[in-house]
């Protein structure tokens, strides 16, 4: 069976390609430093990771931005796959936690706030 590809999706494919292959060079590069800087533990349960188990260690960016990659390791901490799902579960729980009941996030900012003291005239 061929599949067939018109120009609009052979371009589409190509892209996703590359941005996929970037991406993992990416992951790779900053992958093998953490596991050059820290100890092959979990940062959360303490399980111990070696040889062939090794591929169950991920890097997990604290601050959830996988471009920040300082080169001291400094937003990195190495999560064993059940713990790093957890805690991506976690952020997430928290964020449906502080929907309304409109389903949108509550605001934590009042841009408005001081406004009233400001229409005071004196």
């Amino acid at each position: 069976m061929t599949k067939h590809t018109t120009p609009d999706h052979a371009r589409l494919d190509r892209v996703v390609a590359e941005a996929r292959q970037q991406r993992d060079s990416r992951e790779q590069g900053y992958r093998e430093r953490a596991l050059k800087l820290f100890p092959h533990l979990c940062g959360r349960c303490g399980r111990e990771f070696a040889g062939e188990r090794l591929r169950e260690l991920t890097v997990h960016h604290k601050d959830h931005n996988h471009d920040n990659n300082p080169t001291d390791g400094s937003n990195w901490e190495l999560l064993c796959l059940y713990c790093h799902d957890n805690e991506h579960s976690r952020v997430l729980d928290e964020a449906v936690r502080n929907r309304g009941a409109d389903g949108h996030v509550a605001a934590t900012h009042n841009p408005f706030a001081a406004l009233q003291g400001l229409l005071k005239k004196d």
